[in-house]
């Protein structure tokens, strides 16, 4: 099955740019309550994922970075921990159910690279779900 089945469009995700302050990131992931977010550059593409933790880890090793002192810090002063490698939108969804293990959601791009939505674990979960449930139901007539 194609990935675009479970694609949430880019409209619908929250996600930052890359040319913004690092306090601008951490409203907009209070705001939405996410504990992480794609990072886009001005063109859409996807550059990579940033987290709670890159953000904590950050204000721990800047000396005198409280949040009062975040809106003068780019987020490409950020470094990022984790990798959120982006599938194509042609990809199958076999490929990314050991990705969905270690993290929440997978970013989605186009043949250029550019960001067209996520795919999350619950549509996965749910999906999977659905499908060994009618395969026991086979297995019990």
């Amino acid at each position: 099955m194609n990935v675009a089945f479970f694609l949430i469009p880019k409209q619908e995700v929250a996600f930052v740019f890359q040319h913004w302050t690092m306090r601008q990131v951490m409203e907009k992931m209070e705001y939405h309550r996410y504990s992480a977010v794609p990072i886009l550059n001005k063109n859409g593409h996807y550059l990579g994922t940033i987290t709670e933790g890159d953000l904590l880890w950050k204000m721990k090793n800047t000396g005198n970075l409280d949040f009062q002192h975040t809106n003068v810090v780019s987020l490409q002063d950020v470094p990022l921990y984790s990798k959120y490698e982006a599938i194509s939108v042609s990809s199958e969804i076999e490929e990314i159910v050991s990705t969905l293990l270690e993290q929440n959601f997978v970013p989605v791009v186009d043949d250029s690279g550019v960001f067209i939505g996520i795919i999350r674990r619950r549509e996965v979960i749910q999906w999977l779900s659905k499908q060994n449930g009618n395969a026991m139901l086979q297995e019990t007539d």
